[in-house]
């Protein structure tokens, strides 16, 4: 079930490099602190979602977001990877497990130095640092080995969970059965709308 995850290859292994020879940019020693320009309701079959995008410190992470939302493109997509007290990742199938080509791959700013804490929201990508596309994970718990490092190129970080992080625990227990990290039933994403971002 390999095909099931190209744009989280070794995710579950470690943070992984690139596939190259060049060393990975140095993150800041004090990284910025994440910002809410621009808030959605991510509606699932197993409840509401709010997000906090960071479209300031994360400029070309945070308007890839956007413009895959701004064109319905998540709209009836899976949350198609369950990694138990890790991650949950969606954003590149619809029903069926039937894959949905997303833009062009987009440059990794995980250098900006912004952690994968419990309830960010990052870019999943292949080995190739510069290959993520549509696909996004919501950290389950604090995963510092996914941040950028001297030896990682990291998975960016570009908003967080700011209401609903119940709903996205509840998505981590779900069965998978004997199908690795697939839920043995579909979660689907409704719909993804542009809201008011809570003042709280």
């Amino acid at each position: 079930m390999n095909k099931v995850y190209p744009l989280l290859l070794c995710l579950g292994l470690s943070a992984c490099g690139g596939d190259s020879d060049s060393t990975p940019p140095t993150p800041p020693v004090e990284p910025p602190k994440l910002q809410a320009d621009v808030c959605y309701k991510m509606s699932t079959t197993m409840g509401d979602i709010t997000l906090a995008i960071d479209l300031t410190n994360m400029p070309i992470t945070g308007k890839n977001f956007k413009d895959y939302v701004d064109s319905e493109f998540y709209n009836g997509t899976l949350f198609h990877r369950v990694a138990y007290n890790f991650v949950v990742q969606g954003g590149g199938f619809t029903s069926g497990m039937v894959a949905k080509p997303g833009n062009d791959p987009i440059i990794n700013e995980a250098d900006a130095g912004i952690s994968n804490e419990r309830g960010t929201i990052a870019m999943a990508r292949t080995s190739n640092p510069n290959s993520a596309t549509s696909q996004f994970f919501i950290n389950v718990l604090d995963n510092p080995q996914l941040d950028a490092s001297s030896s990682s190129y990291g998975y960016a970080v570009f908003g967080k969970v700011v209401e609903g992080i119940e709903v996205v625990d509840q998505i981590n227990i779900a069965d998978t059965g004997s199908n690795d990290e697939v839920p043995v039933s579909e979660i689907l994403i409704n719909s993804v709308a542009e809201i008011t971002c809570p003042t709280n």
